[in-house]
């Protein structure tokens, strides 16, 4: 199942983002991701009570559609950087690229969808409704988990340390009252 958990986690592209943050040493990220794997792993078949056969029909589906989601995903960071490249302040970008790249970066998403679809789809053969919301719902959160990781990451990079990204405020509960 740990194999399971690694697939999944590679195909949101998520895990080598963060390896490549907290270690970049490629031994260092290696350990990272199988650790969070293991973990991720372990949490799937316990949630989801899965049975050993759908614990492995759910390995092959991460498996078949593991590595289009991360060829997707790395094209749409790849467009998403050009696009930024485009649209520096005070340089004036190129319609004509703009516009390829928000045309590649749309249908780079509804082809993430499909894949998505697909999987899901290939899911309902062996995992029951119920167990499927819960992955999507597991899945859901640890992308969710993992962006507010790279937000904090990239905040304490921004601000020597401070936390926060630029421009962010602090939140209701922890602003200071006025002098």
């Amino acid at each position: 199942m740990t194999r399971t958990s690694l697939l999944w986690l590679l195909s949101l592209g998520l895990v080598s983002a963060l390896g490549a943050q907290v270690a970049p040493d490629s031994a260092r990220a290696e350990q990272l991701r199988s650790e969070i794997e293991r973990r991720f792993g372990e949490r799937v078949r316990a949630e989801l009570a899965l049975t050993d056969d759908q614990a492995t029909r759910l390995k092959a589906t991460q498996e078949r559609f593991g590595e289009r989601r991360r060829a997707l995903m790395r094209q749409q960071m790849e467009r998403r950087r050009a696009l930024q490249g485009q649209m520096r302040p005070g340089v004036e970008a190129n319609a004509d690229s703009v516009r390829k790249l928000m045309d590649a970066m749309h249908a780079g998403r509804q082809e993430l969808l499909r894949v998505e679809q697909d999987e899901d789809k290939e899911m309902a053969g062996y995992l029951t409704p119920v167990q499927r919301a819960q992955f999507q719902m597991m899945r859901q959160r640890f992308v969710e988990r993992i962006q507010e990781v790279r937000r904090e990451r990239a905040g304490m990079r921004g601000q020597g340390g401070a936390g926060r990204p630029e421009g962010q405020r602090p939140r209701q509960g922890g602003q200071r009252p006025p002098r």
